[in-house]
């Protein structure tokens, strides 16, 4: 067993988990943040994205130690009170989700994706950066209409800060 500090949106946490513990389950099963989906354990299919330390990671690869330490943010740390994180209004507003299931993944891989690009943006970027997350369902047409509006509306709430 091993204690893995670490703040998890915006909170500090202590948490004591076997060591073959992966951030996913620390997240779930220790901390009940079920908003990160596990969907293959193999980092494949994107359901269990997560930023640490402001990037995109994939949290089913992660042992729960690799991130001690770290700043993570889970899908229910996104929005600000109630008030939805612009990706997730995007999502909403343009369909970008039917199951629900990869959504969670989808929107932290997609503001990672408008973080890192910006206003350089396009959909054949957008289709591209998507391509570690898997969706059965929507044939991904509206998530990148959502992911292209929410890059707007995110510099817009930049600009204000």
């Amino acid at each position: 067993m091993s204690t893995v500090k670490l703040t998890v949106n915006g909170k500090a946490v202590a948490v004591d988990v076997e060591d073959r513990t992966l951030l996913v389950h620390l997240l779930r099963d220790h901390l009940n943040l079920t908003g990160t989906h596990v969907g293959c354990d193999t980092s494949q299919c994107g359901a269990c994205v997560v930023h640490m330390d402001g990037r995109a990671v994939k949290s089913c690869t992660m042992l729960a130690g690799q991130a001690d330490g770290a700043n993570v943010t889970t899908i229910e740390g996104i929005a600000t009170g109630d008030e939805l994180h612009p990706m997730q209004a995007a999502f909403r507003d343009n369909h970008g989700l039917q199951c629900g299931y990869c959504t969670p993944g989808m929107i932290m891989s997609a503001i990672d994706i408008v973080h890192r690009h910006g206003g350089q943006l396009d959909e054949a970027t957008v289709r591209h950066e998507l391509e570690g997350n898997i969706c059965r369902c929507t044939g991904y047409h509206n998530i990148v209409k959502a992911v292209l509006d929410a890059a707007g509306r995110m510099k817009v709430a930049q600009a204000a800060e």
